[in-house]
Parts: C-alpha cells; structure tokens; sequence
C-alpha cells in the first residue's frame, strides 16, 4: 500500500450535527469545541443544530466547518489512522493546515472566523454566485466565461467539472451560454463569488489579520489550492492567495499521486471529494468520514 491522505471538507458541504458524534466520543475533541464556543459564542449550537439557512451564511460555515473538519481528522489519526500528507478544499485548507501544525488550533478557528467574516462582506459588496458546470471541457468554458465581463472560472475540480464564479446581473445569461453549448450548470450551496477577483477585498482584509498569528512550516506535506505544490514556509502568502485566486484541486491530487499517495480519506462532512477523487484517480481507494460510524468502517478496511 502507498500513502495515506487526509482531504478536509470544503464550503458547501455543511450540515447541522456536523461533527457532534466526534464531541460526544472524544475527549480531545470535545475541549476543542468548548474552547471554539469561548471565543464564539453560538458555534456548537449552530454546528449541531443550525439551520440550512444559517449554515449557508459563510462568516457561520466557516468557523462551523474548520471544527467539523478537525474533529473528524483528530478522532481519525487518535483511532491509528494517521496520514502521511494532507489537502483542504479552499475552507479545508485551514484545517488540514491546524492538523500539519502550521498554527495551534485555536489559532486556525480564529482565523476561519476571520476569513468567513471577510469573505462575507466582500460577497455581500459584489453579489455573485457560483455554478458547477459539467459536460463540457475546461477550455470550453474558459471561453465562454471571456465573453462575459464578471464570469470566471475559478475551482479545477476534476474531469469534466469546473466552478464558475458570476456577477448576479449575469449569472442568467451564463446559465443559457452554458445550456447552449450542451453543458449542464448546478449552483453550489454557498454564498458568493469565492476565489475571484469579487474576493481581493477579503484577501487583504486577511492579510492584515494573518499577520498577527505565529505561523510555521507544516510538520507533514499540505497541498496548497494555490499551487498545487506542498506548502513551504510561505504559509501566510499561499493562505491569502487563495482567497481570491483559481483552486487547482485536479492538479493537487494528481500531484499527491506522483508522491506515492493512494489512498485518501475525505474528513469533515459528506462525501464530495472522495467523489471528486474518484473521478480524478479511479484506482485509489477513497473513504470518507463525517461521523463514529463511517470511522470504524474505515479502520476496519484498512485494517487499523
């Protein structure tokens, strides 16, 4: 067997009762919360128990999301599963980076509080929506969002999917761009144009907080979104970056399988990226794990 690899949940995948069971089973977890719910007030109430609404409002899913997706790691690597690399789609990142130990954990929720909070304003400032589109290649699409002016693509997903970000006075027509040339387009649950360039506001925004934290090089590889490439000691740069820049989420798997990676867990909620890494590595041996249940399913398959 090769490598094992934790991916971290992204924004859109959020649901109330994500992480309780890991609350309710693990001490380690548990104080993590409890500290979490002193800095914010209201996070453990809206992670259990949260409206779809509510969590769809990025400065709640955030922070929500960042526990969710650290609770399923940590409960995970503390049952005999530890990974030798990570990833995070684009929220996930923030996670995976607290997991490598590039800053204390409460460190990272304050920066997901932070960055849903920024990202928030500058969505509410430059109202725009984002849509999956499928069925059509990347070059295709790339073409068509040039002739809009406020479309972009800006999430690699996989083979045959790339998110699109569109300004809301041109989001209809884009929808009929994309159906005209036999594409298929699906809104993505979350609530703004996210890493374009509606988000370079929040990307500064972000700059002058980051700086406040102590950041350091990760202990074990984290794939940066930005890059594809593992993090180095540039951690705040690659972080900003992100925020408003293209996610390469294909090339970052794929990368992770020229460094010996097979097999991959999705932690944090659902079952998006283990989807998505099926499509993009058909013979890796993906899992995910949102809950005690699905963890004990993937010890016992990989016989921890």
């Amino acid at each position: 067997m090769g490598k094992i690899a934790f991916v971290f949940s992204g924004q859109g995948a959020q649901k109330a009762g994500m992480g309780r069971t890991f609350y309710e089973a693990a001490e380690t977890v548990r104080r993590l919360f409890d500290d979490a719910e002193k800095i914010r007030k209201g996070t453990l109430r809206q992670c259990f128990t949260g409206t779809a609404e509510e969590l769809k409002e990025t400065q709640n899913t955030q922070p929500c999301l960042y526990l969710a997706d650290l609770a399923a790691a940590i409960a995970l690597s503390e049952a005999g599963v530890m990974p030798a690399g990570v990833a995070g789609f684009s929220l996930g990142e923030l996670p995976a980076l607290a997991f490598a130990e590039a800053y204390d954990p409460l460190d990272g929720f304050r920066l997901a509080c932070v960055r849903g909070e920024v990202m928030a304003k500058a969505a509410a400032e430059h109202p725009a929506s984002m849509v999956a589109v499928m069925k059509l290649e990347n070059e295709r699409i790339e073409g068509i969002c040039k002739q809009f002016r406020q479309v972009y693509p800006v999430n690699y997903n996989a083979p045959g999917q790339l998110v699109t970000a569109a300004a809301k006075e041109e989001a209809d027509d884009f929808y009929k761009a994309i159906r005209e040339a036999g594409g298929r387009g699906m809104p993505v649950a979350v609530g703004g144009g996210f890493h374009s360039p509606f988000m370079e506001e929040a990307a500064k925004a972000f700059a002058s907080e980051i700086r406040k934290f102590p950041l350091r090089q990760p202990r074990i590889p984290v794939y940066s979104n930005y890059t594809a490439e593992p993090y180095d000691e540039n951690v705040a740069a690659l972080m900003i970056n992100q925020i408003d820049h293209s996610l390469r989420w294909q090339e970052s798997i794929e990368r992770m399988a020229e460094d010996g990676f097979d097999t991959f867990i999705e932690v944090g909620v659902g079952d998006t990226l283990k989807k998505l890494i099926r499509r993009i590595l058909p013979d890796a041996r993906v899992y995910s794990v949102s809950n005690t249940e699905e963890m004990e399913k993937v010890k016992e398959e990989l016989g921890c």
